[in-house]
């Protein structure tokens, strides 16, 4: 029966790679992907800058350890540097805030000492500790993360720092509006006032220290790629609408319609869609539409835009270890993550860069990072318009006139149409019950109708690691595994009735 059951897979990202291949292994045979664009791999995507591999998607193999599948099969395909696979590398527990040797920049052209603003950074980083906790108690105090932590940095500065001086205090203050800004990045938030409190915590970091792929990260999709059977992934098809449920064809519940009219019958749809793009396309994507319940998760949950600009320099400005750079601006000390004029302020919202190593590989190549609607407005300006603002940037808070950028590329995740953003992150007045709905399959349990009409996969709908790679690759691996043990679960005599 599996070997004939009929399934469609939307989108060739990893979570609808991981899907098909773990399915054909299990010998189905019917399997087929619809990728809207001309290439694998979704967020996953690598690019080039004059000579340098650079990552335009997801960067890092985040917690590269033993449970993490993406660790797994890159190690398997010998896809990593020899000091990622270090059992030291795999053991070493950093709670998914990277031990980074940081310089630090000022806006009116200084480089601080880190070690001055090691109040602030500490306050930071424990309330963000606290911030993951209410998960597990109820009752937060505030609705967001963001509004946590501006409330208690308050109550705590005025206690703790009261025998600073002015400046000195000032710039702790500063220092936590840099490392919001780094967490709206992190979240893939506009700001942390959008991020649920509550929720915050239900996200899980893997031990290990990050790791890069050396060869690019699509080296991965490469490789997974090449084991599906050859013809089963068809590109520029977009999907218009999935209509389920067809009580009237119960052989063949569900039809998926094509964009260029072309309507292809299944027995089940696995859905791997990126959460931006349901956000935007829920109501015409399915008929009959979704569920009440379900598509309140969809709006509850969070989809933002995180974006790089990569800058390249003849030579470095920058410690020989540094790596990473946080840009603090002195007249921000009221804790802001978001800067009040979008269009003539867009670049303070740019907390810093990361430095790519090893330098032997890369040269002298940073990554900025900016998030939120000051990233969405970076995506609408000429190339030419992000480097001059970039150089000018750099050059203030470095006081040096001369610095110049060799070259500029950028990501552009939320005009991108089958993405419109970055990744998930729980909204305000999320919860664990949303993340659940999200991987629920059409129809809902106790139906009448053909069950697993419908399946959901994608970072979106992993209940601890949404916003990973990894966490697309097990959520795609779950819905694949749903369908087998559906299909071995159904016994010789039923499949003969059925065919009846």
């Amino acid at each position: 029966m599996s070997a004939n059951a009929n399934i469609v897979i939307i989108g060739c990202g990893i979570s609808g790679i991981a899907a098909a291949r773990r399915l054909t292994e299990a010998g189905f045979q019917r399997v087929r992907v619809l990728e809207a664009t001309a290439r694998g791999g979704g967020r996953i995507k690598t690019g080039r800058l004059g000579d340098n591999i650079v990552e335009i998607g997801a960067n890092w193999i985040h917690g590269p350890s033993e449970g993490n599948p993406v660790f797994c099969l890159a190690r398997q395909y010998g896809l990593l540097d020899p000091e990622a696979l270090t059992p030291e590398n795999q053991a070493m527990d950093v709670g998914g805030h990277p031990p980074w040797v940081p310089n630090v920049f000022s806006s009116s052209g200084r480089k601080l000492n880190a070690e001055d603003l090691h109040p602030g950074l500490e306050m930071f980083f424990e309330l963000m500790h606290e911030s993951s906790e209410f998960h597990s108690q109820g009752g937060e105090p505030f609705a967001s993360v963001g509004g946590f932590v501006r409330s208690e940095v308050k109550q705590r500065a005025a206690e703790m720092w009261k025998d600073m001086d002015a400046n000195t205090r000032s710039l702790q203050l500063c220092a936590i509006s840099s490392m919001l800004k780094a967490e709206c990045c992190v979240n893939g938030t506009h700001s942390l006032d959008e991020v649920g409190l509550g929720a915050f915590g239900l996200y899980k970091t893997l031990p290990g220290l990050d790791c890069t792929f050396p060869g690019g990260y699509e080296g991965l999709i490469k490789k997974l790629m090449s084991e599906l059977p050859s013809g089963s992934v068809a590109y520029n098809w977009p999907v218009r609408c999935v209509h389920w449920n067809n009580t009237e064809k119960r052989e063949t519940p569900v039809t998926v319609e094509c964009d260029d009219g072309e309507k292809i019958t299944a027995d089940h749809v696995i859905v791997t869609v990126p959460l931006g793009y349901l956000k935007k396309h829920h109501s015409t994507l399915f008929h009959p539409p979704l569920p009440l319940h379900k598509l309140h998760s969809v709006q509850r949950l969070g989809f933002g835009t995180n974006n790089k600009i990569f800058v390249e320099f003849d030579s470095a400005w920058w410690d020989a270890d540094c790596e990473v750079i946080y840009l603090l601006w002195e007249d921000e000390d009221a804790m802001v993550d978001q800067v009040p004029d979008v269009q003539r302020s867009w670049i303070k919202k740019l907390f810093g860069f990361t430095v790519l190593k090893p330098t032997e590989r890369y040269g002298h190549v940073l990554c900025g990072w900016i998030a939120g609607h000051e990233s969405e407005h970076m995506e609408t300006l000429s190339e030419q318009d992000v480097t001059h603002a970039v150089t000018q940037l750099i050059r203030r808070f470095t006081g040096n006139p001369t610095i110049t950028p060799r070259r500029v590329l950028r990501s552009q995740w939320f005009h991108d149409p089958w993405t419109c953003g970055s990744y998930s992150y729980p909204g305000k007045g999320c919860s664990v019950q949303d993340l659940e709905n999200m991987m629920e399959p059409l129809p809902a349990e106790g139906s009448q109708s053909q069950p697993l009409q419908v399946l959901f996969a994608g970072e979106a709908t992993h209940p601890c690691y949404y916003s990973t790679v990894h966490g697309a690759v097990l959520s795609g691996w779950r819905e694949a595994d749903r369908l087998i043990s559906h299909y071995s679960s159904i016994s010789p005599s039923q499949s003969a009735k059925s065919k009846l």
